[in-house]
């Protein structure tokens, strides 16, 4: 079994493009594996994998463990809610009384940032980040980018935007970094105050028009707005946001060229994207869903490769 050349899954910061390749090589075979009559295969069938999140989260949870029971693991799912962590037991304590029950591998949501690389110097099992705080989401942007390679053929030297509520966005800054990691060219765009200060750190171009955005992009990539991570008010109004930053059909005809649209999800119909947007034959929303799953299926296959 080959693996990568890191013990974990902690951000793309810790990976390089020769993991993302083979990544995306791996994830091809699962694609095919998953859309056969007989989806599951025995790869990881002694492996233990202990879903954790302190989060609440559907999608990435779901994506998490339906790659995990394709691939044959044992699974063990944890919601902080309903846990010890609701009575003050701490993160290392839950962790380690999971694997005393003898879990490999943990794929962890948690709202701190950092917390997987702690959780890393602490525990033997391998960490897969599903989520931390605004820093990292690492296996969405790869399946973000896989979702651009399987629709456009390649990543490298494309143009992709990012649009909306770019400072609170954990998709965001690792979208970044696994696109220009692969050669593509990256644009932020949003109201000033939901761009971050050291975006300028980061290589990306930065544009406040989303007209202008559009008219320079191949991929235009909707965030929704994280209302729930914003303590201040950072625009005057949903109504408003939507009429200078949100994607309907009329903006996207006034174009002289066809653009891809794409959308990690959960989706605020209306605000940052209209229905007949999201729905259209320009969007691969529904695509990126299904990658989900066969980009983590990889991920963990990979990881798997190096568990004893």
């Amino acid at each position: 079994m080959s693996s990568l050349s890191t013990r974990h899954l902690l951000g793309i910061k810790q990976i390089n493009e020769a993991d993302i390749q083979r990544i995306f090589e791996t994830a091809d075979n699962f694609k095919a594996v998953i859309n056969r009559p007989i989806k599951k295969v025995p790869s990881l069938r002694d492996i233990t994998i202990a879903n954790l999140f302190f989060e609440n989260s559907t999608r990435t949870r779901v994506s998490f463990e339906l790659a995990e029971k394709r691939l044959s693991a044992d699974v063990v799912n944890f919601s902080s809610s309903s846990s010890s962590v609701s009575k003050g037991e701490t993160l290392i304590d839950t962790v380690k009384n999971i694997l005393s029950m003898k879990v490999d591998m943990v794929v962890m949501r948690h709202p701190k940032p950092g917390a997987h690389i702690f959780l890393s110097k602490h525990i033997d099992a391998q960490i897969i980040n599903a989520g931390d705080g605004t820093h990292e989401h690492p296996t969405q942007a790869l399946l973000d980018a896989f979702s651009i390679r399987e629709k456009l053929g390649d990543v490298a030297g494309k143009k992709i935007v990012i649009v909306g509520d770019i400072l609170h966005s954990r998709v965001a800054l690792s979208n970044i970094l696994c696109l220009q990691r692969l050669g593509a060219e990256v644009m932020v765009c949003g109201p000033t105050t939901l761009i971050p200060k050291y975006i300028d750190q980061l290589g990306v171009k930065v544009e406040h028009n989303l007209d202008k955005a559009l008219a320079w992009c191949d991929v235009a990539n909707m965030l929704r707005i994280q209302l729930e991570r914003q303590d201040i008010k950072y625009f005057p109004s949903l109504r408003e946001y939507s009429v200078q930053y949100g994607l309907d059909m009329e903006r996207l005809n006034r174009l002289d060229k066809q653009i891809t649209i794409m959308h990690p999800g959960p989706i605020n119909r209306g605000v940052e994207i209209s229905s007949d947007v999201a729905d259209s034959e320009h969007s691969i929303i529904l695509q990126q869903v299904e990658n989900g799953v066969a980009v983590r299926m990889a991920v963990l296959y990979l990881l798997a490769g190096q568990v004893g």
